[in-house]
């Protein structure tokens, strides 16, 4: 629930906040609370039953496309990686490999880049476009000031790195994904 810093209530509220800008519901939003999966930078998710999370979301809510983090979680942020091995694992086992054709539902995961690229904004668009992926998203300046206040709602994470990462970080312009 995002209680690393004993802040859980107050990153729910804000991650619904957040959501609401970008057009999410909040009955469309799921916040698990389960004590073997701490939010913890440092910490590795159980894969199996982190899969099993996901997995009940996708079908309870009838999802089609699924867009995650890839091996790298971007920032190397474990819990982040986590979620990545838990969709490979399911997507990879082949029940749910079935299932997943089944229900129509594809998965996108983002692409991790080196930290030069990361922080160039918008000069990354050129090395994004002659690079090989399955989906590549520019945002416009609309939508990516419809991001930054996005990300602003989340005040208890606001510390100054993320100010920097919102002013410069190709993600809030650039984003490259491939599918699994």
């Amino acid at each position: 629930s995002g209680n690393y810093y004993n802040q859980g209530e107050i990153r729910k509220k804000e991650l619904e906040q957040s959501c609401f800008l970008l057009g999410i519901p909040a009955s469309d939003v799921t916040v698990v609370d389960h004590r073997d999966l701490p939010d913890n930078p440092a910490v590795e998710w159980d894969t199996q039953l982190l899969a099993g999370f996901v997995l009940k979301h996708i079908e309870a809510n009838n999802i089609n496309l699924v867009v995650t983090f890839d091996a790298g979680g971007v920032s190397g942020h474990a819990n982040h990686i986590s979620l990545y091995a838990a969709l490979r694992y399911k997507y990879c086992c082949f029940e749910i490999f079935i299932l997943f054709l089944c229900l129509g539902c594809r998965v996108l995961v983002l692409e991790s880049v080196n930290l030069f690229r990361k922080y160039i904004s918008v000069l990354d668009v050129l090395i994004s476009c002659l690079l090989p992926r399955d989906a590549l998203f520019i945002l416009t300046e609309e939508e990516t000031e419809q991001a930054r206040r996005a990300m602003r709602c989340h005040h208890s994470q606001l510390l100054w790195f993320r100010h920097i990462y919102m002013l410069f970080s190709r993600y809030m312009v650039i984003n490259s994904l491939r599918l699994l």
